[in-house]
């Protein structure tokens, strides 16, 4: 299996998208003669050939002496499609772009295409030129020179023509979107372009013969045959498709590495991605992404051996992440086929008539503008988009479902269930993102009506299924994008739970032993019921995480007071010291906890519990995009600036970021030590009861003396705190005025759908397969 390389990709969005350009060598167009002379010979001889002496499709029946000018009005007459009445009305959902400083000036916005669009984005218009320069350099079509050097004069000076989105049947080729690049280098005034300014990089909307004559590019006039050239071919649905391939490959690679992150925060196992499920079904497919999330989960601490599942939990991974790989295998075999589909396409001719130099000496009528071979790579990419995306949706919902995800808390909230719901819509959207991909899955190809005189009665569509690619692209990118912050925001929540394992267990150790160590017959009877109780509690803390903290640890202690009475000599002499120690645990699990989930607030990092994978993901979400771990304080009363830069305040020193409350001695102090043990149980009891209320409100104080001593001096909000605290440099991402889920959610968005995140995606990738 070959995934896309980055290296080529972000080489074709550099010429698409970022207005570099192509050299096309001098070789290549002096053998361009050889067909304008076999084509020259013909005419000469009186012979009839399609487009030449003849009209076009279902009027093939006429001839004409009027060549030059046949070829001037059949790219004059066919501009028919819908675009924006005029340059001063044009909005940017109509160009495709964000507008900047006036309204006839904008910025390039990457892709977009919204319900509303009227017009292709710029990528897309680029990418149609480059593939018909590359088609008509292959010295089959008829053409000068010229030509290809015109075309390619638009991409040297940043002239994109405005081309309608819709009116293409891609059967003889893309006609009507390729008319409007053949009417740019004719310099024809009624085609409108977009003309980059090379100091500013700005765009402004003008017309061809403007663009031409600014930027000193001579204005071309067709001679036989290539008008028709220009636009009798698939070029504009291949640059579309090819557009989608690249980002579609690039979500393949992503959506593993989530299912690597998934594994994780779902506690799952590894064990799902080992070697002998490939060897023994062998598909290509499935083999490299087992072999890739296996490597992906190398060196985490939140997996589980297969031995470590909970007597009462299931004894294996559900489906979503256990067969993943034989979920995303299938896909990765056709988006290979796909590919490999398009590439061809791209490196292939496809007008008509198509001159042969080689043998016949003499022009041949087929049709390689038939783009049904386009339609086939997107039908089978779209459908595998929506696929990764139904594992996804899987994937997440699970991790917000309490039932389902092995200990975190509903919603993956960090405060407490009743009083925050974080995540809730998140679980909502994506049900809405998956149910759009199921539909865009839907075949494009096989809605075809016969056109053109009923000439073109088999057309493939294949714009039209392009388009709706890169919707199911754009669709799945926000469902990856919501997966990936919940993703992130589980590993903080895993991280506090694993800090306050290890920090509570000797605790319990401790009582346990100070209250029982006289009515357990021996130290190794006392030894193995510390070793039931650990794991009864972790089970009994699982189970339970839709609890408000205190009645959580209340009842899970409460629960295990039966393995107390079974492991003691006479039961009849411990109900008092039971019901205090039910107590004094409960009360103890409650300071650590809340001393562990308060410390990480103040200085957040799950990287030493992650995967390769997860960490270098998570470690570019937090530090780079610097969406924080979230509390409901970072959403309420809070004013970001999207120009401000955090940075420490000079007030907050690196050692005061520390809480004196929160330090290993000061805990110490604030749990409760009964170590006189001739007190009476009653007595026990009510000193454990006043120690626990007094640690409460001594714990309540400090911690309000310590959010008063480092709240930020210029940023009076969590979020911002957050920042500070972990990445004085950072610059705030988000431009809301007040930080929501969306808001966090739309920085990781528009940095994947630019093409940003690809980068520690592919690095992750090439780590798995050196």
């Amino acid at each position: 299996m070959e995934q896309v390389a980055p290296s080529a990709g972000f080489r074709r969005q550099r010429i698409f998208e970022h207005n570099t350009h192509t050299e096309i060598d001098r070789e290549t167009l002096d053998e361009l003669e050889k067909s304008v002379c076999v084509l020259q010979a013909e005419i000469d001889d009186g012979k009839v050939v399609y487009g030449v002496n003849t009209g076009f499709g279902g009027s093939a029946d006429t001839r004409t002496k009027n060549l030059d000018e046949l070829q001037e009005t059949i790219t004059r007459e066919l501009h028919c499609g819908i675009l924006p009445s005029s340059t001063k009305t044009a909005t940017s959902e109509d160009l495709g772009t964000h507008h900047s400083r006036s309204s006839h000036e904008f910025q390039v916005n990457s892709a977009e295409v919204t319900e509303s669009s009227r017009c292709m984005p710029i990528s897309w218009a680029r990418a149609s030129i480059i593939v018909r320069i590359n088609s008509l350099a292959g010295n089959y079509s008829g053409v000068r020179p010229a030509i290809l050097e015109s075309l390619n004069e638009l991409l040297k000076n940043g002239i994109t023509p405005q081309i309608p989105l819709r009116g293409s049947i891609s059967a003889s080729g893309d006609l009507i979107p390729l008319l409007y690049i053949g009417g740019a280098i004719q310099g024809d005034p009624a085609i409108q372009v977009y003309k980059r300014t090379h100091r500013t990089g700005v765009y402004r909307m003008t017309t061809a013969d403007v663009a031409l004559r600014e930027a000193f590019v001579t204005p071309l006039r067709y001679r036989p045959k290539e008008g028709l050239a220009i636009i009798n071919g698939t070029a504009v649905s291949t640059g579309v498709a090819a557009l989608a391939m690249h980002d579609a490959n690039a979500l393949a690679v992503l959506s593993q590495v989530l299912t690597a992150m998934s594994v994780e925060a779902l506690r799952g196992t590894k064990d799902s991605f080992a070697s002998i499920f490939a060897r023994s079904r062998p598909h290509p497919g499935q083999h490299e992404s087992a072999q890739n999330i296996y490597t992906f989960l190398s060196g985490s601490r939140m997996t589980r051996e297969s031995a470590d599942f909970g007597k009462r939990s299931l004894c294996q991974d559900r489906y979503s992440i256990r067969t993943a790989a034989q979920w995303i295998g299938p896909v990765l075999e056709d988006l290979q086929l796909a590919n490999q589909q398009v590439t061809i396409e791209c490196n292939s001719v496809t007008d008509n008539p198509l001159i042969d130099v080689e043998s016949d000496q003499k022009s041949c009528n087929g049709g390689n503008f038939q783009a049904r071979v386009i339609t086939s790579a997107m039908e089978k990419t779209r459908s595998g988009l929506q696929t990764l995306g139904q594992m996804l949706f899987a994937q997440c919902t699970e991790l917000l479902n309490p039932r389902m995800n092995f200990g975190l808390p509903p919603n993956l909230t960090a405060d407490e269930p009743s009083e925050s719901f974080l995540m809730k819509p998140i679980d909502i959207m994506i049900a809405a993102l998956q149910s759009e991909l199921g539909y865009l899955a839907n075949s494009a190809g096989s809605h075809v009506q016969s056109a053109e005189m009923g000439n073109q009665a088999l057309n493939s569509l294949a714009l039209i299924s392009a388009r709706y690619t890169h919707s199911a692209l754009d669709v799945l990118t926000q469902l990856a994008s919501a997966h990936l912050l919940a993703l992130c925001q589980a590993f903080d929540l895993r991280a506090i739970r694993i800090k306050f394992l290890e920090s509570f267990k000797p605790v319990l150790k401790r009582d346990t032993e100070e209250l029982f160590c006289y009515t357990i017959s021996t130290p190794s009877d006392l030894s193995d019921l510390h070793t039931i109780l650990w794991m009864e509690f972790q089970e009994l803390l699982d189970q339970s995480t839709s609890m408000d903290s205190p009645a959580r640890f209340k009842y899970v202690f409460r629960s295990l007071q039966p393995l107390i009475l079974d492991a003691v000599r006479d039961r009849s002499e411990v109900l008092a010291q039971l019901r205090a120690w039910t107590t004094r645990c409960s009360e103890n699990a409650l300071v650590v906890f809340e001393t562990s989930r308060n410390e990480f607030l103040i200085n957040s990092d799950a990287t030493p519990f992650l995967g390769a994978a997860s960490r270098r993901i998570y470690s570019y979400i937090r530090r780079d995009l610097c969406v924080p771990f979230l509390r409901k304080n970072h959403l309420k009363s809070t004013k970001l600036e999207a120009s401000v830069i955090c940075q420490s305040s000079p007030e907050v020193t690196s050692n005061e970021t520390e809480s004196t409350a929160l330090r290993p001695e000061t805990l110490a102090s604030k749990l409760i030590n009964c170590d006189d043990r001739t007190q009476d149980a009653s007595s026990e009891k009510e000193s454990c009861d006043g120690m626990g209320a007094s640690m409460q409100r001594d714990l309540s104080d400090c911690d309000q003396d310590q959010r008063s001593k480092e709240a930020p001096k210029t940023h009076n909000d969590m979020a911002a705190s957050w920042e500070q605290l972990q990445h004085p440099e950072c610059e705030t991402k988000t431009s809301a005025t007040s930080p929501s889920v969306g808001s966090y959610l739309s920085v990781i968005y528009e940095d994947l759908r630019r093409g940003a995140m690809y980068e520690p995606i592919f690095q992750c990738l090439e780590e798995a397969q050196v």
